[in-house]
């Protein structure tokens, strides 16, 4: 017997729906029996209260005596009925096995229709009140409710029989109907364990709206999955080329029986020395995410900590943050891929400030982040130079000239773009345009 799996949407769809169907049916139900036995009730009491109307008009016009009010009257039996008559205090009545059960309902307002029991048997009753030369007068007419309430309760059954079988039929459409809808993911199922072997690169389905985001955002962390492990073996054959001359130079002299003399020994110094640099750089780019993959940048949270960070690291630096209320409170930059970029630009613009770093982060047609010193500058002939891998301008600071690469090719993940001008203060201006649909 297959076991029903409570935690399934199957189930969880299955159950709500059939409930409220269960519902509906079983509240239409319920009212359509009341309802039945209220529109039964005003047809009959309207008929009794015209034959009432008709009943009166003939007694005043003589048509009618109160003997004729008498049992077993033939001019009253014709419709079947029960009459009761009180006019100044003397009573007849057609039916008298009815008249104790009826004698309170003599009383009351002028018009009334009510149910009266007696034993197994209801009676619709009417009651009017009249005139007739100068005397008051009541008079009741009953008609058998029972026979009408038992069709009345076989039709309702009839109904119920069908509105059953007419569940049925909707919890069986609803099956269908959930069954055709979770088809989707039935096949997206199929296509993640396509994937998972080898036998498919891509999702492809033709999901209802509601799933295109889930089937994008899928696609989206499969070609940045794609991309990093193909960055991942670039950066891998790469350091492995890069390391491999120097090391063997290294191993060589180790190895020789000269001795190491100072010039030699500052060489190989410098060689470690560029060699951690290379193992630190491409450490940096194996952490590049991208878009779309870990955790949002909190804006203003991470810049602060960065200055504050910054400020300590230069104690003779002035560093100033100014965010735009425009910008939002997080963005869709990997926390760590922003903390590398604006660490790049502070670092940069610490080493080179006389004094003052200004840090601007604003939203426009773009997120931008700038950062601009009041440093001695960079000549306008090599401010196109900047960025380019291991070029260095100034060996006067310590660095490898690896930073605004790396930070522009964290920009270009991002689709953004860098831009290098003089400052106003007389030092670097450096801003980092993001585009919003990528950021936003």
């Amino acid at each position: 017997m297959r076991r029903i799996e409570r935690r399934s949407l199957r189930f969880r769809l299955l159950v709500w729906l059939g409930g409220v169907a269960l519902i509906v049916v079983g509240v239409t139900w319920l009212l359509h029996g009341i309802l039945l036995h209220d529109l039964a009730r005003s047809f009959l009491g309207e008929r009794l209260r015209q034959e009432a109307e008709h009943t009166l008009l003939q007694f005043r016009q003589g048509q009618l005596s109160t003997q004729l009010w008498q049992a077993e009257s033939p001019a009253l039996q014709v419709f079947h009925h029960l009459y009761v008559l009180e006019l100044d205090g003397e009573i007849t009545t057609s039916h008298p096995s009815w008249l104790e059960t009826l004698a309170p309902y003599l009383e009351g307002e002028d018009e009334a229709l009510d149910i009266v029991s007696s034993g197994e048997r209801h009676l619709l009753v009417y009651r009017t009140r009249f005139e007739f030369d100068g005397r008051s007068g009541v008079l009741l007419i009953g008609e058998d409710f029972g026979q009408v309430e038992d069709g009345l309760e076989a039709l309702h059954w009839w109904v119920g029989g069908i509105a059953g079988l007419l569940l049925i039929l909707l919890i069986g459409l609803n099956m269908m109907a959930v069954n055709r809808a979770l088809y989707p993911l039935s096949r997206l199922r199929r296509q993640l364990d396509e994937l998972r072997s080898g036998t498919r690169e891509r999702l492809q389905l033709d999901t209802p709206s509601e799933l295109d985001g889930l089937v994008a955002q899928l696609n989206r962390l499969m070609d940045e999955h794609a991309r990093r492990l193909q960055r991942s073996r670039e950066s891998l054959a790469n350091l492995s080329h890069a390391l491999k001359t120097p090391l063997t130079a290294v191993i060589q002299v180790l190895r020789g029986s000269r001795p190491i003399d100072p010039g030699r020994r500052e060489k190989m110094q410098r060689r470690l020395e560029d060699m951690h640099a290379q193992l630190d750089t491409e450490l940096k780019r194996s952490r590049i995410a991208g878009p779309n993959a870990g955790q949002r940048a909190n804006i203003r949270h991470e810049a602060e900590q960065l200055i504050e960070m910054f400020s300590n690291l230069y104690p003779g630096r002035n560093f100033r943050l100014g965010i735009d209320a425009s910008v939002p409170v997080s963005v869709n930059v990997e926390r760590q891929d922003f903390a590398e970029m604006l660490g790049i630009l502070l670092d940069n613009a610490g080493k080179w400030a006389t004094y003052e770093i200004r840090c601007r982060v604003r939203r426009d047609t773009s997120l931008s982040i700038l950062v601009e010193d009041d440093g001695s500058g960079v000549a306008s002939g090599d401010l196109g130079r900047l960025g380019r891998r291991g070029t260095r301008l100034d060996e006067g600071k310590p660095g490898h000239g690896l930073g605004l690469s790396i930070l522009r090719q964290i920009v270009e993940r991002y689709a953004g773009q860098v831009s290098f001008e003089p400052s106003p203060e007389g030092g670097l201006r450096v801003e980092i345009m993001l585009p919003l649909n990528e950021v936003g």
